[in-house]
């Protein structure tokens, strides 16, 4: 492998990791992580991902993003835009990752980011809202219900990356 090809894969694993995290903040982390695998196909020339691999991938990224917009509560208040949740959740990834490697190695380090994070967003969302005035807090229901809703996408998200990884090293 050539160092630009090194490169390459290197920013293509970052884009995986970046879809993660964007997937905890509802953002459209599914389709990054899509649009990721797509180009890596197109550079490599279908080589290890084809076809057969794009289109279930897709299709998880549609069910994701479905799921998503439907499980949607207009009245939970979503912290991305506040560094603290951020920070929370980008600690606990990294946490994740360093608990779980050494017993699941390769699948240790994407379990890890994914259910660091959203440990790290559940401890910041919950030291937020026991600060908030009791009128103003959410209800449990609504709490549980974001950090359902944040769990299942990045569900979608860690079984496309093991859906493309698997492909790319077999």
């Amino acid at each position: 492998m050539s160092s630009l090809a090194g490169a390459g894969f290197a920013v293509f694993i970052l884009v995986l990791f970046a879809g993660i995290y964007l997937s905890l903040f509802g953002l459209p982390g599914t389709v990054v992580i899509f649009l990721d695998v797509l180009i890596y196909a197109a550079v490599t020339g279908f080589g290890h991902v084809g076809w057969k691999v794009l289109i279930p991938l897709l299709l998880f990224a549609v069910a994701a993003e479905t799921v998503d917009y439907i499980l949607e509560n207009p009245r939970a208040r979503e912290a991305s835009s506040r560094p603290g949740p951020l920070r929370a959740a980008l600690a606990g990834s990294i946490i994740g990752m360093c608990i779980l490697t050494p017993f699941l190695w390769g699948a240790g380090i994407w379990l890890g980011f994914f259910l660091g994070g959203v440990a790290g967003l559940l401890i910041a969302e919950a030291f937020r809202q026991f600060k908030l005035k009791s009128p103003y807090q959410a209800s449990a229901r609504v709490f549980w219900a974001m950090i359902g809703r944040k769990t299942t996408k990045g569900a979608f998200c860690v079984i496309m990356i093991f859906v493309a990884l698997s492909n790319i090293y077999s």
